[in-house]
């Protein structure tokens, strides 16, 4: 079997699967059109997010048996087109989902205790304790968007700080012993913190906007990991002016290029939350550890030798 990779990944992925067999062979700079060009001569392709795989890309891939995306989200994936085709799509959301919670956590705590900002004062001459007064997690609700595999780790990691975590989520029954399901309306009614870990589809496009802010009934912390799409970005920028939203966690923005290399959008809405001591801003990294990367592609390898090595 042929497989075709579109994005540098760790080594692994090659070692393991040229001993099983594989024919692997590595395209990191050809664009759409040159890939579109030579795709009828793969089984595989194993992506990130550098090249959309469209319906025609898709229709051209006359011999394509799976796409593997070395991450969780699909959304560079024409998911409909891929299954009325029969390609079997594998991803892996197993291998980021302790990075993605770590980074949650990291970020909630520099937000609220003021920890960038103090140190920057700090180290340029300037003490100042009262003003730099912290804000706890103890005793706060933590509301989740999203409980899979992000959703699950972030409230594990957080069972050791005193939160209650509640979560709502598309599917039922998926309470355990580090959070609660509770409705849409529940969570917008006792959240003091919100965190997203939920796919960008249709319904998730711009899922937090200003509807959906004005029904918290607290003022809150947003925290995204997701993606930057999910999030109305102006109605964000209301929401912290008007103190609704005390401060945001950003690793994710919704001016990011498709192959999330780079913003491609300069504006007013992205300077502000640039220059807000009330907002912390990562360049998609929240998944990005030196552990998740090895992780990411085990799982990748591992679900391709289940299906396709007898």
């Amino acid at each position: 079997m042929r497989i075709l990779l579109l994005d540098t990944n760790h080594p692994l992925i090659e070692e393991q699967l040229s001993k099983k067999g594989f024919l692997l062979e590595a395209d990191y700079t050809s664009g759409y059109d040159e890939v579109l060009k030579k795709i009828h001569s793969y089984e595989g392709i194993i992506i990130r997010s550098r090249i959309p795989l469209d319906k025609d890309f898709l229709t051209k891939a006359s011999h394509l048996k799976f796409i593997a995306r070395v991450g969780a989200g699909m959304e560079n994936i024409d998911v409909e087109t891929a299954e009325n085709l029969g390609i079997k799509l594998i991803n892996s959301p197993e291998g980021n989902r302790d990075s993605v919670a770590e980074h949650v956590v990291g970020m909630l705590l520099i937000l609220m205790n003021r920890l960038f900002i103090a140190s920057n004062e700090v180290k340029n001459g300037i003490w100042r304790r009262e003003e730099n007064r912290g804000d706890e997690l103890l005793g706060k609700t933590f509301g989740i968007i999203g409980y899979g595999n992000m959703g699950k780790a972030t409230a594990k990691r957080l069972s050791g700080f005193g939160v209650e975590v509640i979560f709502h989520d598309i599917l039922p029954n998926l309470s355990d012993g580090f959070a609660t399901q509770v409705s849409l309306e529940e969570l917008q009614k006792r959240a003091d913190i919100l965190s997203l870990h939920i796919p960008l589809t249709q319904e998730t496009h711009y899922l937090i906007d200003e509807e959906f802010i004005s029904k918290m009934k607290k003022d809150f912390y947003l925290v995204n990991t997701a993606r930057g799409k999910n999030v109305k970005t102006k109605a964000l920028v209301e929401a912290i002016c008007s103190g609704k939203v005390l401060g945001a966690c950003l690793d994710v923005l919704e001016y990011e290029k498709s192959s999330f290399e780079n913003l491609e959008v300069e504006n007013a809405d992205l300077q502000f939350l640039l220059n807000s001591d009330k907002v912390i801003v990562t360049p998609h990294i929240a998944g990005w550890t030196h552990q998740s990367k090895k992780k990411l592609a085990q799982v990748i390898v591992d679900k391709i030798l289940a299906d396709f090595v007898k």
